[in-house]
């Protein structure tokens, strides 16, 4: 295991950013935006990524500040909470997932624990991944950690993506993060 991402082995899971979710889990703004972030820098360094909706026709679609950045990217509704258990979850052979999504310690914990399963290295954006009390938040994060996922940033992360400065990928990302 390297414990660093890299641009080859990773791929980005993105978890129920859906409307519903507005209003009733913390930081939810702050969340979308970091996850669309995340998004953005996927695409600029060609990461596949995979996008889950939890029950969307009652729990709304992914949100626009996200949905925007999403042209041509299918997304998997589910009723399961790990994405991993959703139809059509599929990362493409590769042995690396960045997480982020809502709500920490249910559904990205589960989906967490699900690829640590299969052997995929798990690194969790923790500015990119909320809940409805901090409590579990909290939780959610410390019982991924406990079981092997590892604690970054959205910024870490795509840095650890790039690898290098003076790229254009590198602007392209550093515009993102600044």
């Amino acid at each position: 295991m390297s414990r660093v991402l890299e641009r080859e082995r990773a791929a980005l899971v993105v978890i129920d950013v859906q409307e519903a979710f507005r209003g009733a889990v913390g930081e939810f703004d702050a969340v979308a935006a970091s996850t669309a972030t995340l998004v953005q820098g996927a695409q600029t360094l060609g990461i596949p990524i995979l996008v889950t909706e939890q029950y969307p026709r009652g729990l709304g679609d992914t949100v626009p500040e996200v949905a925007e950045h999403l042209e041509g990217i299918a997304r998997l509704e589910k009723v399961v909470f790990s994405a991993c258990r959703a139809e059509g979850f599929d990362l493409q052979g590769r042995d690396q997932a960045l997480v982020c999504g809502i709500e920490t310690h249910v559904c990205v914990s589960q989906t967490a624990h699900d690829l640590l399963d299969r052997d995929v290295e798990v690194h969790v954006a923790t500015d990119a991944v909320s809940s409805r009390s901090a409590a579990n938040r909290r939780l959610g994060l410390s019982k991924m950690e406990r079981s092997g996922a590892i604690l970054s940033s959205v910024e870490t992360a795509l840095f650890e993506l790039v690898g290098r400065a003076g790229t254009e990928e590198f602007k392209s990302v550093q515009k993102l993060v600044m």
